[in-house]
This record gives C-alpha cells, sequence and structure tokens, in this order.
C-alpha cells in the first residue's frame, strides 16, 4: 500500500476527461478539447505540439487556472 501512495503522490499535474468548447465570432459552436487525459509525474518532461489552431493554448490556459473547463477535472 506505501507503494500506490508513493505513486501517487509523485504525480504533479492530473488531467481527466476535460473538454471545452466555445462560441466563434460568428456563433458557430467550436470543439476545442475533447476527452483529454493526461497525468504528468514529478521528474517529468511534457511537450505539447500540433498544428495551429488545435488547442495547445487552450489546454496550458487550463492548466494553468486562467480557464475552467466545460466538463472533467
Amino acid at each position: 500500500m506505501s507503494k500506490n501512495l508513493s505513486v501517487i503522490s509523485d504525480v504533479i499535474l492530473h488531467i481527466e476527461n476535460v473538454n471545452y468548447t466555445y462560441y466563434d465570432d460568428s456563433g458557430s459552436h467550436v470543439e476545442v478539447l475533447r476527452d483529454i487525459n493526461l497525468s504528468v509525474r514529478r521528474g517529468e518532461f511534457l511537450s505539447i505540439i500540433g498544428s495551429s489552431g488545435c488547442g495547445k493554448t487552450t489546454l496550458l490556459r487550463l492548466i494553468a487556472g486562467l480557464e475552467k473547463p466545460e466538463t472533467g477535472t
């Protein structure tokens, strides 16, 4: 049991089933993030890459607490 607690305490970022949508200037529904799951442990290195407009900045804003997800934690 202490081993499991050690593994859990090493997780410094955990995102589960995060979804984020917004409405653009024309009123169209834009789904930016869907069912995002991510765990980062102490000492790990993470890169977030993707094409323009795919949700990288939105994900980082959610992690920083500047935005709230529509669903998920």
